[in-house]
């Protein structure tokens, strides 16, 4: 009996610990939840007038103290503010009905820290001047259902009128366009070397320049965010620069210039492990795109389930021309519809000691549809015209000579082509098409080789492709062959779907080690 006691007594002391250590962890969990503090108790007032920014830094700063970090809380109201720096373990709230606006007084923002940044060829290009800031932050969240509005436009056009009368010059001033450089209009964020972003829920608008702009950031989540930002120009959405495991996901992004922009202005760095999907986006510019600063490179990104719509220049733009690295890329199940170009994948030599790389590039399951005029004309934000005359351009792979873009493939792809083509608005025939320029140094965009001979893809220095189940279609006619091949080595075409034409539709000059199925090999023709 007492061995049973004692076995009973030990059984019910094991328990009791048990249940003291789970009630320990359950009470230091408690202890390690993050702290409310609302932003009206550090004297934010949220009339739209009163200048907030003192008081969001105490109660950031206040958040920032505390033992497990702290959640700043914006109610319902319109809280103005310069630029607000977050720091380690800070989310920041944003409940319903609740709008940071930014100011409209360019004296009232400021530059992220430039502390540890490595050094860029293009020191100049980049501002770093932002609305929200956070530089070597750590585990930082932005979320909620309020709204962050930069008011862009008041905001950019206070600065052209600061330059016009003196009071702030503007060195870089565009004087052709008329509106002050981007070196001076801040971003509505500027993240610089953090760790642990994620951005989720809110209504995000209106920049003076760039909308989001990540540099040198690890572990970066964007989930469920609307951004428009089309008040003024140079309004990317989002820009995503030398930044490793991103995930941008379930996103609305509307922008006046470059949707989702990969960059890379780090020689040494890449965008790396990059996944976008189940997004829509709509840009006076391409929709998403990689380039153009592209020093470091970009490798192992995924882009998939993408809407886009009434884009002017490129849905999918991919770009090395400052010896930057481009390899392991997919990019799958994509629907554009009124969008300037499909696709345009250049390597060319504008900087650098010697050109980059593209290589091992998969784009699948891509519906496209080219209009004849802008896709983008009923927006007041329009990306420049293409400045001369030009039929309608088709999807473009070219390198530089000795320097190919390797291992292409391109399957499952229906391209639908305006047509309408005319012999009086531009013509280089067949036998002269090495007229068309090389433009090695060019800033690289679909229409940077002017006229081209083909209406669906021209392609040139490019060493491995293949074109998998294709279906291209025209709206009326065009008198050009649908593909022009250029200086390539190992090409592989099948399952070709084209109109019917009377002309050879697939031309190549200087082409080797060519694999083509019937359909193909009858609408061949070799200069």
């Amino acid at each position: 009996m007492r061995n049973k006691l004692k076995i009973i007594t030990f059984i019910i002391n094991i328990l009791v610990a048990s249940f003291s250590l789970a009630a320990k962890d359950v009470a230091k969990e408690n202890d390690e939840e993050k702290k409310i503090f609302n932003v009206v108790t550090y004297g934010a007032v949220g009339d739209g007038k009163t200048l907030n920014t003192l008081a969001i830094q105490k109660a950031i700063d206040a958040a920032s103290i505390t033992k497990s970090g702290g959640r700043v809380f914006f109610p319902k109201g319109q809280f103005l503010t310069g630029s607000i720096e977050l720091k380690s373990n800070v989310d920041l709230y944003l409940s319903e009905g609740s709008i940071v606006l930014g100011s409209t007084d360019p004296k009232d923002y400021q530059s992220v820290s430039s502390e540890g940044r490595p050094d860029s060829p293009k020191k100049d290009d980049n501002t770093h001047l932002g609305l929200i800031l956070a530089h070597n932050a750590t585990n930082i969240t932005l979320y909620g259902k309020g709204t962050i509005d930069g008011q862009g436009r008041a905001l950019a056009l206070t600065i052209d009128s600061l330059h016009h009368a003196q009071v702030q010059v503007d060195p870089n001033y565009n004087v052709l366009s008329m509106r002050p450089s981007e070196t001076v209009r801040p971003k509505l964020f500027s993240f610089s070397q953090c760790k642990k972003v994620k951005i989720e829920g809110i209504d995000i608008k209106s920049s003076a320049g760039w909308g989001l702009s990540f540099e040198l950031c690890n572990d970066l989540t964007i989930n469920r965010i609307n951004l428009t930002n089309r008040a003024f120009w140079n309004n990317d959405g989002m820009d995503i620069t030398d930044c490793t495991n991103v995930r941008i996901t379930n996103c609305d992004v509307n922008s006046a210039d470059d949707g989702l922009c990969l960059k890379s202005y780090y020689p040494g760095y890449f965008n790396d492990n990059i996944y976008i999907a189940n997004c829509t986006i709509r840009s006076s510019a391409s929709a998403i795109k990689f380039g153009t600063a592209s020093y470091g490179g970009f490798k192992n990104v995924t882009i998939e389930h993408i809407k886009i719509f009434d884009t002017f220049r490129s849905a999918i733009a991919i770009e090395s021309v400052d010896g930057g690295i481009i390899e392991n890329i997919k990019v799958q199940n994509i629907k554009a519809k009124n969008t300037g170009n499909g696709i345009f994948i250049r390597l060319g030599h504008r900087a650098g000691e010697k050109p980059g790389r593209i290589k091992n590039v998969l784009i699948k399951d891509i519906k496209v549809q080219i209009p004849f005029g802008r896709p983008d004309i009923n927006y007041d934000m329009r990306g420049p015209e293409v400045p001369y005359s030009h039929n309608p351009f088709p999807a473009s792979i070219v390198g530089i000579p000795g320097h190919y873009i390797e291992n292409v493939i391109i399957e499952n792809l229906e391209i639908t082509y305006p047509g309408r083509s005319s012999k009086g608005i531009a013509y280089i025939p067949l036998n002269r098409i090495e007229q068309v320029p090389e433009k090695i140094k060019n800033y690289p965009e679909f229409d940077m080789f002017g006229e081209l001979p083909a209406w669906a893809f021209y392609v040139r220095h490019v060493k491995g492709i293949e074109f998998r189940d294709i279906k291209i279609k025209l709206d009326h006619e065009d008198f050009r062959p649908a593909f022009v091949f250029d200086d390539l080595l190992d090409l592989k075409m099948e399952h070709i779907n084209l109109p019917k034409s009377s002309k050879k539709e697939i031309v190549f000059k200087n082409v080797k080690n060519v694999k083509l199925d019937d359909n193909a090999v009858s609408h061949r023709e070799e200069l």
